[in-house]
């Protein structure tokens, strides 16, 4: 395709080589209004409520499990600390997601269009699809082995079982985004409420539970605890996120002047940190019923969630403990498949200004997940859907850096943002957190291919 002069009308295209070609989920695309200036907290905080919770699915989606079960397990309460320091990571670096969707009208996939060269353009965006389709397959797996604990029903066809869910992606795509904001919310809410129970009924050391937020050494010094350690902060910050978040916080209908979009981004940030604190208490509960229910009891090993399924109701003596943990483990599946479909969909429309039919995206994405899931569950079963899982977020961990630096790179460019570009503070802590990130998960990386 030509590439559109240079000489830009548009101030918001300044810095970038060419023009918007189209609105990042142009179907969707401010298409919920927002109220005036002078409209209360409230009525704005509502108005901006949704994104965020799309973006706190992929904070704990199956592939976070197994690393928080095995934490618990072994160390007690100890990673906590781990897991909130990855939160808070993830709310800064979707902070800058938000604010780069908000203030260039670009997401991230198309700002990396326009600013790379068409070979590391095309790199980029099949290193995401990969990482996407990795993503689903964590999904793929968590949910047929959430129907398997729940029904009987074999991995192999379990995994047949989730490709009927493009079906439900396009019923909701159909009927609004607010809809689709709201049935994640809806499960959101029914893992919320699932591991509240888990907690009430493992009865954790609170004492021990609060001194587990507190960093400690041994967490760097012991290399059995900083490998599981490093596996829950590369697990934690998925790079489709930053690529999803830039975009969905364009559905509202804000001005285009520095107010407006200000505003919006204020609005943005507050709605997508407390949607990650819910994150945050998912994949803290998930530590915690391990290390009440396994650690120092015999259990110490437990990071399989079939195991820990199957032990929980018997440890803890609640008999609702292990359904509702297969419950909460359903939910956290299917409702990563509905954003896993629009980070698709934002991916390919970005890197390749190629739209296509979403069936077709959601099929083709899917099937790229489950062909080796159903390989895999054919012919060694459950052991073999265990390792698959790890190899997912190995995946992930691969693509992150790819995500995490251009943003950085792009939102402290001043001819990109203009006012909205990181302060020199914010820029430094930009790069700092993802320095940390990187070299971690290339540690995890080497540990996993030694081990």
């Amino acid at each position: 395709m030509p590439a559109v002069s240079t000489a830009v009308a548009n101030p918001a295209d300044a810095g970038w080589r060419h023009a918007r070609r189209a609105n990042s989920l142009s179907e969707v695309h401010g298409s919920i209004a927002v109220p005036e200036a002078g409209a209360s907290f409230w009525r704005k905080f509502r108005a901006y409520w949704g994104p965020g919770l799309l973006v706190a699915v992929g904070y704990m989606d199956p592939g976070n499990w197994a690393t928080d079960l095995a934490g618990g397990a072994r160390y007690g309460y100890t990673l906590l600390s781990v897991v909130l320091v990855s939160s808070l990571f993830a709310m800064f670096l979707q902070h800058l997601a938000a604010k780069l969707g908000i203030a260039t009208g670009r997401d991230l996939a198309q700002a990396c269009r326009d600013h790379y060269s068409r070979p590391v353009s095309l790199g980029l965006w099949a290193m995401c699809e990969i990482a996407i389709a990795a993503c689903d397959l964590a999904e793929v797996i968590g949910s047929a082995i959430a129907l398997n604990l729940l029904f009987g029903l074999p991995l192999a066809w379990g995994v047949v079982l989730t490709t009927l869910d493009v079906l439900v992606v396009l019923f909701f795509q159909h009927k609004g985004f607010r809809l689709i904001e709201s049935l994640v919310g809806g499960l959101i809410l029914l893992i919320f409420f699932c591991f509240l129970y888990e907690i009430i009924a493992s009865r954790p050391d609170w004492r021990a539970l609060a001194g587990g937020l507190l960093p400690r050494p041994e967490v760097v010094m012991n290399p059995g605890m900083l490998y599981v350690a490093i596996g829950i902060l590369g697990a934690t910050v998925m790079p489709h996120n930053l690529y999803l978040h830039s975009s969905i916080v364009q559905t509202r209908a804000f001005g285009q002047d520095e107010t407006a979009k200000r505003t919006a981004i204020k609005f943005s940030t507050i709605d997508s940190t407390v949607a990650l604190f819910l994150a945050f208490f998912v994949n803290a509960a998930i530590l915690v019923t391990a290390a009440a229910a396994f650690h120092g009891k015999g259990h110490d090993s437990v990071a399989d969630i079939a195991d820990a399924h199957k032990l929980l109701t018997p440890v803890l003596g609640a008999g609702a403990a292990s359904v509702l943990f297969a419950v909460a483990l359903l939910a956290s599946g299917q409702n990563s498949t509905l954003t896993g479909t629009l980070a698709g969909q934002i991916v390919m429309e970005g890197f390749l200004d190629l739209k296509l039919k979403p069936w077709v995206r959601r099929l083709i994405t899917r099937l790229i997940a489950v062909v080796p899931a159903l390989v895999v569950t054919i012919l060694y079963g459950e052991r073999g859907t265990g390792q698959l899982l790890v190899l997912s977020q190995v995946i992930l961990s691969l693509q992150l850096s790819f995500a995490v630096v251009p943003l950085v790179l792009f939102t402290g460019d001043k001819l990109k943002m203009g006012v909205f570009a990181n302060r020199p503070g914010v820029q430094v802590a930009a790069w700092a957190v993802s320095a940390i990130i990187i070299v971690l998960n290339v540690y995890l990386l080497w540990q996993t291919a030694v081990g």
